[in-house]
């Protein structure tokens, strides 16, 4: 039995602070401001300035890939195409791979305001597969050796530039496809515990993943399931099928589907294909691309609900997440369910009409205030593609927390990192001050609303007595702190039903046959 002593935010319904949590076999028996007498004896755990807080959650990853990507090269903070010409030529001389993964190029961050190309992967890379993927995750570079591989079952496909090796839409998708095959799943296993890992020393105990990006039947969704049984430290996964058919999650029994790649209803700003009601400012793309009919989605959306599946849609464009909300509106006319959990990932720019039907069939967002300002894809770039006026419509927290939608915080990593400081400093501190909203909330968007977004909160999610023990020792309290400081916050410890975190790694074979045989249904 232990007794926490100091600030205790809870993040029950009213955002109370105590002074005292007692825990004992992985529960909390009590959160209160005098401690019982019965408790007088527990072993004390004195927080000083420090804090007790939930555990983190991460509501919208893409895991296999983040993992895979987190042990290829980043170049995220390169700031020239030059500089990552040299990443990738020391890369593949320490690489032992034929294929190989590199990730964060973006041409609003490096010096010549564009992406790398095939020709300068050629000149560092030439005898090597390499497939340089976009920041955004949704388009890639590739250099000449893997573009003859693959140019036969491209060519036709939208989204093939060959001239300059830039792969978007359904070509990169095939790309992405032809990479994810090449892995060898042990060592995507072993990629996977690593990011556990990593993860837990940022605080996060719980993560959403989307998975279904190419493996031969499915393999990764089954995969990440069978991970996510395998672990034995009280981490939590929960494993969202990606593909439009709903037999890919009930014949896993998953209880949800929705996500990108198949359920993405458009792509994004940093290709111009994330979908417009009115065309994009600089007259590049038209109005982007909407993937699917709306018939399609509707239908897909009802034969979901009906199942009594959680349904979650990617949205980045007004007329994108428009679709979303009226598709899941249909669903549920079609057939009424009380608390289905529905959701629209990004929901980056949403429209009025389609508030209003978060609001009144109590869809969920979970959305990325990491694209606040983000570096990749920064304000200056957003408003030469959207103008002024759209921009300041991106992402408004502040305006869906006024209509009573529940919001969580995700990374959309490998998009950005899974970093929950930077999501609560990006939230308070946002340029946009009319969206920028409280620590309390910013809080709560990142704990118990995401336990909330998969239906965990009665366990996890807030620090009140008889709820499972996930908890993160803060290095301050963030409620008194200055907002300003909010981004120095660090963590110092993840606990999880109790313990301090333990880190996944251990053999691969026995991971896997446990995970394979354990009765766990949680994930």
């Amino acid at each position: 039995m232990k007794c926490y002593e100091g600030s205790i935010l809870s993040v029950n319904e009213n955002n109370e602070v105590f002074r005292y949590l007692v825990e004992d076999g992985g529960r909390i028996l009590f959160v209160g401001d005098i401690l019982p007498d019965n408790f007088a004896n527990a072993e004390k755990i004195t927080l000083g300035q420090r804090a007790l807080i939930p555990a983190f959650v991460d509501t919208h990853q893409h895991f296999a890939s983040y993992a895979t990507f987190q042990a290829g090269l980043n170049v995220m903070d390169a700031e020239s195409n030059d500089e990552i010409a040299g990443l990738v030529r020391e890369f593949a001389a320490r690489s032992k791979g034929r294929t190989l993964i590199a990730f964060g190029a973006s041409p609003y961050s490096v010096k010549e305001g564009r992406l790398i190309s095939r020709e300068e992967l050629d000149a560092v890379c030439p005898d090597k597969e390499i497939m340089v993927v976009k920041y955004d995750g949704h388009a890639c570079i590739v250099n000449s050796k893997l573009l003859r591989k693959m140019d036969d079952k491209v060519k036709d496909l939208r989204g093939y530039h060959p001239d300059t090796g830039e792969m978007n839409q359904e070509a990169f998708f095939r790309f992405s496809d032809y990479i994810t095959k090449s892995l060898s799943l042990v060592d995507l296993f072993r990629h996977m515990q690593d990011a556990v890992d990593l993860m837990a020393s940022r605080g996060i105990g719980m993560i959403h993943t989307v998975s279904g990006v190419g493996f031969v039947a499915n393999l990764d969704i089954t995969f990440e399931k069978i991970f996510a049984k395998s672990l034995q430290n009280g981490f939590q996964v929960r494993v969202f099928p990606q593909p439009m058919n709903i037999r890919v999650a009930k014949s896993r029994k998953l209880p949800r589907i929705g996500g990108c790649f198949e359920s993405a209803l458009d792509g994004c700003f940093g290709s111009h294909d994330a979908s417009l009601l009115e065309p994009y400012a600089d007259e590049q793309a038209g109005r982007g691309v909407l993937y699917n009919s709306d018939e399609k989605v509707i239908a897909f959306c009802k034969e979901a609900n009906r199942e009594g599946l959680q349904i979650e849609l990617h949205a980045i464009g007004d007329r994108a997440f428009d679709q979303a909300s009226r598709a899941l509106k249909a669903a549920l006319d079609d057939y009424p369910r009380e608390d289905h959990r529905h959701g629209i990932i990004h929901a980056c720019l949403p429209t009025e009409e389609g508030i209003q039907i978060c609001r009144e069939y109590h869809i969920q967002l979970p959305v990325q205030s990491a694209f606040i300002n983000w570096k990749q894809e920064p304000n200056a770039y957003l408003e030469s593609i959207l103008g002024v006026e759209r921009t300041k419509r991106l992402n408004p927290l502040k305006t869906f927390r006024n209509n009573g939608i529940v919001v969580s915080f995700g990374s959309d990593a490998p998009c950005t990192s899974p970093d929950p400081i930077v999501w609560m400093d990006k939230a308070v501190n946002n340029d946009n001050a009319d969206e920028a909203i409280t620590v309390q909330d910013a809080l709560r968007m990142c704990t118990v609303n995401g336990c909330y977004a998969a239906f965990d909160e009665k366990e996890r999610g807030s620090l009140e007595a008889g709820k499972i023990a996930d908890m993160v020792i803060l290095s301050a309290n963030p409620y008194d702190i200055p907002k300003e400081e909010i981004a120095t916050l660090k963590v110092e410890k993840l606990i999880l039903a109790g313990k301090d975190y333990r880190s996944c790694k251990r053999p691969v074979a026995k991971a896997i046959l446990d995970g394979m045989t354990n009765s766990n249904e949680s994930y």
